[in-house]
């Protein structure tokens, strides 16, 4: 054990946290820049998956299988690398939030459809009884419902989407692992800068988890099934 903490440099790691932080701050912004436009992107897909235009069904269906059958880095590659021969350029950044944003839409659009679908039929009849239009029984009805459903799955791709911004550091977007990597290659101290690293990450994305904890605890899907009244018991004993 004592070995272990030996490789660990105490005091030069406090004049490597600052910049390490720097680089966390910029995984935050990739992270939540990323996450908002999926979540938008992510319903499109998902809503152009379901519709009756087969033409535009197909074309939703198409990019969702084309994103989940290829890596994500590959994504990267793609879009920073490739792109440029067809005359197309994005800054590191850019690029890292386009292709984030359009791996993580394709699997967002599959949690939105999920959900959707799980809402009971017996909902969607009543509100076309009522007389409502497509769009408005979709804005009143199944969305709210499907909410409670998708929210816990969101929470766990928030956390899973900070951890893959380390994607973004092999097309140099200065993030954390990018950073770390910068430092560890001037002074050596690889056990040292990693470890710290891995420190960030985790005490960054844990409070994360509890609340997806949280939020899966307080939208639970359905309800306690009441208790049934023992036989001869009288009218309103079961609770």
């Amino acid at each position: 054990m004592s070995g272990i903490f030996a490789l660990f440099n105490f005091r030069s790691s406090w004049e490597y946290l600052p910049d390490l932080l720097r680089g966390a701050l910029v995984s935050i912004e990739l992270t939540l820049t990323v996450m908002a436009i999926s979540l938008v992107l992510g319903l499109v897909v998902a809503l152009a998956r379901m519709t009756r235009l087969r033409p535009v069904r197909v074309a939703a269906t198409f990019y969702v299988e084309v994103i989940r059958g290829t890596p994500a880095l590959l994504q990267l590659f793609y879009i920073y690398f490739v792109f440029p021969a067809f005359g197309i350029r994005f800054p590191a950044f850019t690029a890292g939030v386009i292709g984030l944003t359009v791996n993580y839409a394709a699997y967002l659009s599959e949690v939105y459809r999920a959900g959707i679908q799980a809402v009971a039929k017996g909902q969607l009849e009543a509100a076309q009884a009522l007389g409502m239009s497509r769009s408005l029984m979709m804005r009143l009805i199944i969305l709210p419902q499907a909410i409670r459903i998708i929210v816990p799955p969101l929470g766990n791709y928030f956390i899973s989407l900070f951890k893959d911004t380390a994607l973004a550091s092999i097309i140099t977007v200065k993030e954390l692992l990018f950073t770390g990597q910068i430092i560890s290659a001037t002074n050596f101290q690889y056990f040292t800068i990693f470890t710290l690293i891995g420190a960030i990450y985790l005490v960054l994305s844990y409070p994360g988890s509890l609340g997806v904890q949280y939020l899966e605890r307080r939208m639970k899907i359905g309800y306690r099934p009441r208790r049934v009244a023992p036989a001869g018991a009288p009218e309103g004993a079961a609770g």
